[in-house]
């Protein structure tokens, strides 16, 4: 029986949550991993455990003309990429009036811009294979948002219309993409959060939404990592899969609820459309 060749991974945000146990999962199974994060310390142990199934790259995402170059030192030292995982990210809670411009930006650069460089300097590659698997790590908030995760939710939503037409570009190509929307895992991105610098207007919010005590439905960030193997072995992948029992409940009944507005103001909607001919002079350079 031949022996299956290994595939070769590139997964930002390697060093940590849910990219680390990615990295992890991939290299059990007897794959290649090229991991980049802006720290790399902690991927020495899988250096040291893997040797040249390994290898460790340090990158910021958003940097692009950095991510272009590390993407071509990862194609020349294993020669392929079959599995993309952007996953870098960051996280920071607030309402929307609290934000500076340098807060919104940190968020958007990594969570949206990152995986848009990335995606740019893979394509390439991918293209020239006729092969490969593009999954873009968004969140059950690039589905619902709510009180102070406003600018994190943007940059997600962000992410996911920009891959769904990514998706229907590359797969003329062969390419395949996937967006996963994970809900809570325990990973250090709690620990990492930030948070805005509070307004006073804004606490009579902030007790409101104490007093509604959301209950934690987080996971081990493992089982997150076994689910991702499903999608790459995957024949056919969807172009998303949620992640996690509570987030795809709250999925559906979101869903549910726009469908139900939508129906309720149908009318309005139609009326809205009534095709006319073209003005005169238009579309004339």
């Amino acid at each position: 029986m031949n022996k299956k060749k290994p595939r070769v991974w590139f997964i930002t945000g390697a060093s940590s949550g849910l990219g680390y146990e990615f990295t992890r999962k991939a290299l059990e199974l007897g794959d290649k991993v090229v991991g980049v994060a802006r720290n790399t310390e902690k991927l020495n142990e899988f250096t040291h455990q893997y040797g040249e199934s390994f290898l460790s790259l340090k990158l910021d995402v958003t940097d692009r003309d950095s991510v272009f170059k590390v993407v071509e030192e990862a194609i020349t030292h294993f020669g392929r990429l079959d599995i993309v995982i952007n996953n870098a990210g960051n996280m920071i809670m607030g309402m929307i009036e609290e934000f500076s411009e340098e807060e919104i930006r940190r968020q958007v650069d990594t969570n949206f811009y990152g995986a848009v460089w990335v995606t740019q300097a893979v394509m390439p590659q991918l293209r020239s294979q006729a092969s490969g698997h593009i999954i873009q790590i968004s969140s059950i908030g690039g589905l619902i948002t709510g009180p102070m995760t406003g600018i994190y939710s943007a940059s997600k939503f962000a992410l996911e219309g920009f891959s769904e037409s990514l998706a229907q570009e590359a797969v003329h190509f062969g390419v395949k993409v996937s967006i996963v929307e994970p809900g809570g895992y325990w990973t250090n991105l709690y620990l990492k959060m930030g948070q805005t610098i509070p307004k006073g207007e804004y606490n009579s919010l902030r007790e409101e939404l104490a007093k509604q005590n959301f209950e934690s439905n987080d996971s081990d960030p493992k089982l997150a990592a076994e689910a991702l193997i499903e999608l790459v072995n995957s024949k056919n992948p969807p172009l998303r899969l949620i992640l996690g029992s509570a987030v795809f409940d709250a999925a559906i009944e979101s869903t549910k609820k726009r469908i139900a507005t939508w129906e309720e103001w149908e009318s309005v909607s139609r009326s809205a459309e009534n095709n006319i001919p073209a003005p005169e002079g238009y579309g004339e350079s």
